[in-house]
């Protein structure tokens, strides 16, 4: 009992202390640049090497806590100093590269941040946000996207377990993304020097849609699943740096349109998101689950046609139509762009100048 106690606890300090760790490290890119080009260049590097990361984690964690466990033990499996051992390595690298930034770089404090206005108090903060209408807009068409995301790739497993019948050719499913990610984040940069983010976005929806289309027309043939698959995994990143670049550009137009400039708590939208997006994904696993019968003892030979069309509904019809309604949003609604965004620069860095010259 105790133990569950500190265990939650640990959980929710680490949960709450790595959403401020993530706000400021995704900060420093407004902080260090205003150009929306390299603001780019930089998305792309933290989420490439977050992917390296995150993934390299994955691949690590059995063999780096099997070897620590039969270093102690003596015995090649899982045990608790084998873990001991893994989380004192993975405090360590996270202490070390999170003061690498820290101390690594440098904040731009001239021009549009150093002349900013302040808010004040945080009531301020959210009213200034609330009046940015181009950071609300792509927080809703985030929302839908990541809510639509975690709805399939929640459900994945069961895709494989109770649909395809091929449980043990899930990895497929981890692999495909590790793949997918590295391979097309670091273009990201490259292709946005000649393609809009805008149209980026878009592409990048509709190879969604058409894996969407796949896992309908046949989830039931393992070839085909997985090349919906690789057309589901293959844009992540791109919409979601696309999303990240264009709240962060969000900050000089809430700056241009009310007088202040909210970095903190305009960069703090899109973890939010993402936490709702991961805080329903249970419930919504539970609810596909229940629905199309897939508990108990229940093999794919005993799931009806009834059932299939339950998990699709759920797990695929449902989730595309939030991707189209995020898409729609995005093309109806979102205007910042790369040029908008060097216009207003421009004219913030003029009025800036103007008031500058008004005070001497």
């Amino acid at each position: 009992g105790v133990f569950m106690v500190l265990f939650v606890i640990v959980f929710i300090l680490l949960d709450v202390i790595y959403s401020l760790r993530d706000i400021s490290y995704w900060g420093m890119i407004p902080a260090i640049s205003s150009d929306s080009h390299e603001r780019s260049t930089y998305t792309a590097l933290g989420a490439f090497t977050g992917s390296i990361g995150y993934n390299g984690v994955t691949v690590i964690v059995v063999p780096v806590v099997s070897w620590f466990t039969w270093k102690f033990t003596g015995q090649w499996e899982q045990g608790r100093t084998g873990w001991a051992a893994f989380a004192i390595i993975i405090a360590v690298l996270g202490l070390l590269t999170a003061w690498s930034v820290a101390f690594g770089t440098r904040e731009n404090q001239g021009g549009l941040r150093a002349k900013a206005e302040a808010n004040g108090n945080p009531i301020e903060a959210f009213k200034a946000i609330a009046q940015n209408d181009q950071l609300l807009w792509v927080a809703l068409s985030y929302l839908l996207y990541a809510v639509a995301n975690v709805a399939t790739t929640g459900v994945l497993f069961y895709q494989f377990k109770y649909v395809l019948g091929a449980p043990d050719s899930f990895s497929i499913a981890g692999i495909i993304p590790v793949i997918t990610g590295l391979g097309t984040t670091p273009l990201y940069p490259v292709l946005n020097r000649r393609i809009p983010r805008r149209w980026l976005y878009t592409a990048g929806m509709a190879l969604m849609i058409a894996g969407y289309t796949l896992f309908i027309i046949a989830p039931m043939n393992l070839p085909v699943v997985i090349v919906a698959l690789v057309l589901f995994y293959l844009p992540a990143q791109t919409i979601q740096m696309t999303a990240i670049l264009s709240m962060t550009d969000s900050i000089e137009y809430g700056q241009l349109k009310t007088g202040k400039r909210n970095e903190a708590v305009t960069l703090s939208v899109r973890p939010m998101l993402d936490k709702i997006a991961g805080a329903l994904s249970n419930g919504i696993v539970g609810f596909v689950v229940v629905a199309a019968g897939m508990v108990g003892n229940a093999t794919a030979a005993d799931m009806t046609a009834a059932n299939i069309r339950t998990f699709k509904t759920c797990a695929y019809y449902l989730p595309l139509a939030g991707i189209v309604a995020s898409l729609v949003v995005f093309l109806l609604t979102v205007k910042i762009d790369e040029n908008m965004h060097d216009r207003i620069v421009e004219q913030l860095e003029a009025r800036l100048a103007s008031e500058e010259a008004d005070k001497q």
